[in-house]
């Protein structure tokens, strides 16, 4: 029979510390996504490599990070490396488990934004005088980021959906971590996460809102 009795205000009264956490929440996938796009445009760069060891290195990276759960990357990032030797500390393990897994998202998602790039553009930069390099940086990236920016956007908000699985690896100062360490001492599952979900929900949509505006202020002509 259903006897359970809510009790919101102790989660209200704990909303500051959650907040705190939400703070870090989103700093870990900042920080996961500027790193995964630099290492998502090499690796992309890399699968149109005339040269075969590239191209299998980026291949092998971008299989592996979408083809294998997210938790077993963390898990190798925070215990699989400490049995090398290389001992990461839980903020650590999780920003690279999932930025080893934005990038191989993202590499795929840039390599599609490449092809929509016309070659006929970088065959023009080279007439007016641009080297390779120029040419790339100042013709086909922006063309290539305009393609593939909301598809980055969804990236953002599953980065930040991921870091909720920073407790697994004994992360306590992210947003899940907090809820975590508050139901431990309180046993008030339902509210504590309810809250926590909802924050979840809300920063999701801050980013996806945050997106269309800048899409519509760079895009709209």
């Amino acid at each position: 029979m259903f006897n359970y009795t809510f009790h919101w205000r102790p989660a209200l009264n704990a909303l500051p510390q959650m907040l705190e956490g939400a703070v870090v929440t989103l700093q870990i996938a900042v920080l996961s996504m500027i790193i995964g796009i630099a290492i998502g445009v090499v690796l992309a760069v890399m699968q149109g490599s005339r040269f075969r060891v590239f191209r299998g290195i980026a291949s092998a990276w971008v299989e592996v990070a979408r083809n294998t759960p997210a938790l077993f990357q963390i898990y190798m990032a925070y215990f699989g490396l400490g049995q090398l030797g290389i001992h990461l500390d839980s903020f650590v393990a999780l920003l690279a488990g999932i930025t080893f897994n934005n990038a191989g998202y993202l590499a795929e998602t840039f390599r599609g934004g490449l092809r929509a790039v016309p070659r006929t553009q970088v065959r023009a930069a080279r007439s007016l005088g641009f080297g390779a390099f120029d040419a790339f940086r100042l013709i086909v990236m922006p063309q290539m980021f305009r393609a593939v920016f909301h598809p980055m956007t969804n990236q953002m908000v599953w980065a930040i959906l991921m870091t909720s699985l920073g407790v697994i690896v004994g992360l306590n100062t992210d947003l899940t971590g907090v809820t975590q360490e508050l139901n431990v001492r309180t046993f008030r599952t339902f509210e504590y996460f309810a809250i926590a979900a909802v924050l979840y929900y809300i920063i999701a949509k801050i980013v996806t809102l945050g997106a269309r505006g800048i899409a519509w202020r760079l895009f709209k002509y």
